[in-house]
């Protein structure tokens, strides 16, 4: 993956660098008291819910926009020149951090606004970020590493503690580029992060009246936020970045066998998956009866779905209910 993704960097750099072009030299954007909008860019569905928020009721008709919304994964996400342009003139930029989106650092550096608030979800959240990992079983990829490179896992939105870090971090910078309404925000921020607490709480309530702590996924594995938020066990088939979509005969009979082994009554996918691997996971087993569960990873949430209703708490509400069912 390592290879696509540094293709994929390399053409994404042009593409910034010409965008660049028409950008430098033009003046930042009006602040609200001198009677402009803000203007704010989420690369992904969690943080544009997370924003918009803290915005509420938006008293300063800040212009909040969704930069990955037709439901393309961050991983194979390709940029625009309006795009770039986009980001150029926004007043606040918030974006994952990872390899995924290493494109963002070189499309600000030649983009001009002396006023720009740019939030990382991983450096916000420092020393919480884990390392992807290797665990029994999980097939690797083809393309070799070296011992020194290291792939952070980007899924940090998985995490309602993790939420509950970068909120306020959104409050701030809000507060910072609007103070007029200042308290409007932290109020804000101060009731979402109490759902994010309450939420919290169910699922440390759900996993200690489980009767079992192992998730086993027929997929690629984006929860490992999730599992070590609630001390849960984890097997799969791929990393949560991994762009393999074929499962060695290896990686089926491990992961079947730790089906039988531990008692498992369902096997999971995420959002997005054929449900093919977890299939023939489940064939494999001696009984053959395990449900084949779905939790959201909310990497293919799309405009027309926000238009619906879509929520970040909704879709973690909806995974606990999944999880409940995976650890019977």
């Amino acid at each position: 993956m390592r290879g696509r993704v540094k293709r994929l960097c390399a053409l994404l750099l042009a593409a910034a660098l010409l965008a660049g072009l028409s950008a430098c030299g033009g003046k930042s954007a009006k602040t609200p008291e001198e009677g402009g909008n803000l203007k704010i860019v989420a690369t992904i569905f969690p943080e544009y819910d997370w924003v918009k928020n803290v915005l509420g009721e938006n008293p300063a008709g800040a212009e909040l926009t969704m930069l990955l919304d037709k439901g393309v994964d961050l991983h194979s996400f390709q940029p625009t020149a309006d795009d770039i342009l986009t980001i150029s003139s926004c007043d606040l930029f918030v974006y994952v951090g990872g390899t995924s989106d290493a494109w963002v650092r070189d499309a600000l550096e030649n983009a001009g606004n002396e006023r720009r608030i740019v939030i990382d979800l991983m450096e916000t959240l420092g020393e919480a970020v884990r390392a992807e990992e290797l665990v029994e079983g999980m097939q690797g990829e083809d393309e070799e590493k070296s011992e020194e490179e290291v792939e952070y896992d980007e899924h940090v939105w998985l995490s309602l503690r993790n939420a509950g870090v970068i909120v306020p971090r959104i409050a701030a910078a809000l507060e910072t580029l609007d103070p007029a309404n200042a308290a409007v925000y932290q109020a804000n921020a101060a009731a979402y992060l109490e759902q994010l607490d309450a939420l919290d709480a169910e699922y440390r309530a759900a996993v200690a009246a489980a009767p079992v702590s192992t998730l086993l996924f027929g997929d690629r594995f984006p929860f490992r936020y999730l599992t070590e938020d609630y001390g849960l066990n984890y097997y799969a088939a791929f990393i949560g970045c991994s762009a393999e979509t074929e499962a060695s005969f290896e990686t089926v009979t491990f992961l079947a066998g730790k089906v039988d082994e531990l008692g498992l009554s369902a096997v999971l996918t995420i959002d997005g998956s054929d449900g093919r691997i977890a299939e023939t996971i489940v064939q494999n087993t001696r009984t053959k009866d395990q449900r084949i569960l779905e939790l959201d990873s909310m990497q293919a949430t799309t405009a027309e779905d926000v238009g619906a209703g879509a929520t970040y708490l909704a879709a973690m509400e909806r995974n606990l209910a999944v999880l409940k069912e995976a650890l019977q």
